[in-house]
């Protein structure tokens, strides 16, 4: 058992926590202030505080870096009624060990408080406690559920270090945003942000565009260009798509990897980086590695750590938060001020299994937002598929009453849902990609992969001059 001590101005649920925390056996203190906390603690020595972040006077945040400052080895849990990834990203730069959000779940603080015992127990830390930077640039990630909180952990630990980092996730579930995060809160943030869409270009080009060349280096190369991995130098390098990166660039990125020079294409002499890579992929690479299309050493060293964004039918809960983050800046873009949706949009929401994923919905809402005559989105301005309920991606022609994607491989699925995209935009080929969250070239090869049918009255060339 424990000494724990809660700081809450909320007298109330401070008296529950301890009465909760003493039916477990921990003896408990409470304090209503920072100012009161460090008084208390310096009579009970606790092993635990629990803190809340927003009080009158003193914040838990500011209290946060003197506790730590005071007692370096207390372990800390903030909790907030707030559901903001910056609060979540300071608290645990600043040294928390867990965040929980109000309502408390009394079952997750009575885990998070053992976990952080058998963690005194062995005598380690699990977090890096170091000072904050503060957020300039609001970072438009929010979510409530527990998979969301724990990510936004994850980006607080991981980014001071200039460990190379992996982000897995389908398309349009933000691991762009993921990797903007980690370096708004590095120990470089004010350095450049750098993205290399390695599916863009061809080999060639790629090479080029990554490495830079000289004058002369190959047709067309009428002068010197400067590469991204020198572009990024004091900063951050994020490579998307890395899964489309032909074997020969593979060969060339491990060497960056392993030795941190690279060669621009004509070049004599090697140059240095210190830019920290940060690679993102919406395919399975193990999977790609025991196919021999992917190198294995470069999977592990891009691999050091990872961080999976889970699609938004997993994550449901995080809907309303994400409705309002995004209508905030859709109304602030389009000079809008719509501010309610109704219940039955809400509804058609949550029962849609949102394969587009956030970019989906974002896309949703700025059309709905377009189609607004007032304030409030109503269920009329929605696409057809979303207001029967029905998932693009999923409908077929099926009246067994079934799951119309049972026994459908992937493949099927895929190119139902890239046709109906095509469909819906009227074979724009710029907006089908920015649905999908892929290349111009990756579409393209996605159409003659899956034997897509052009739309009638067009051709592919067409379509990729549009």
């Amino acid at each position: 058992m424990a000494k724990i001590l809660i700081i809450d101005d909320d007298k109330a649920s401070g008296r529950t926590l301890q009465l909760h925390l003493d039916a477990q056996g921990h003896t408990v203190a409470t304090a209503c202030s920072v100012n009161e906390g460090l008084e208390s603690a310096r009579v009970e020595e606790p092993d635990v505080l629990i803190s809340d972040i927003r009080m009158p006077g003193r914040s838990g945040l500011e209290g946060l870096s003197e506790f730590k400052k005071i007692y370096p080895h207390l372990r800390v849990i903030m909790i907030t009624a707030f559901h903001d990834m910056e609060s979540t990203i300071d608290a645990m730069q600043k040294g928390a060990d867990d965040y929980i959000h109000k309502p408390i779940d009394l079952d997750e603080l009575d885990a998070a408080i053992e976990k952080l015992l058998n963690l005194n127990d062995k005598g380690t830390d699990s977090v890096l406690a170091c000072d904050s930077t503060k957020v300039v640039t609001p970072l438009t990630m929010v979510g409530r559920s527990r998979v969301m909180k724990e990510i936004f952990k994850n980006i607080g630990m991981v980014a001071k270090s200039p460990a190379t980092v992996l982000i897995s996730g389908e398309s349009g579930t933000g691991k762009e945003l993921v990797a903007r995060a980690i370096h708004r809160n590095s120990i470089t943030p004010d350095g450049p942000f750098v993205v290399v869409n390695c599916a863009a270009l061809v080999e060639t080009l790629l090479e080029s565009d990554m490495f830079g060349h000289e004058k002369g280096a190959f047709t067309g190369a009428v002068g010197r260009q400067t590469g991204k991995f020198a572009l990024a130098r004091g900063g951050t390098i994020f490579l998307d798509e890395i899964s489309e990166m032909s074997p020969t660039m593979q060969a060339k990125l491990l060497r960056v990897l392993q030795y941190k020079e690279f060669t621009p294409l004509g070049a004599e002499k090697s140059q240095t980086t210190d830019a920290r890579i940060i690679a993102a992929t919406n395919v399975d690479l193990e999977e790609r590695v025991a196919r021999g299309l992917f190198r294995e050493d470069l999977y592990y060293r891009l691999q050091v750590v990872t961080i999976h964004l889970p699609p938004l039918r997993e994550r449901k809960e995080d809907l309303i938060d994400l409705v309002q983050t995004l209508l905030g800046r859709i109304n602030h873009e389009m000079h809008r001020s719509v501010s309610h949706i109704g219940k039955d949009v809400l509804g058609c929401f949550d029962s849609y299994d949102w394969p587009g994923n956030v970019r989906e919905l974002e896309n949703v809402l700025m059309k709905a937002v377009a189609l607004s005559s007032g304030d409030t989105l109503t269920h009329d301005m929605l696409p057809a598929e979303m207001r029967c309920g029905v998932t693009p991606s999923f409908q077929t022609q099926s009246d067994s009453g079934t799951d119309p994607s049972a026994g459908r491989s992937l493949a099927e699925v895929e190119k139902a849902h890239v046709l109906h995209v095509l469909n819906e935009v009227s074979w724009h080929r710029g907006k089908a990609c920015e649905i999908l969250g892929i290349s111009r070239p990756r579409l393209r090869r996605m159409i003659r992969d899956h034997r897509i049918e052009v739309a009638t009255g067009s051709t592919l060339d067409e379509v990729e001059d549009d």
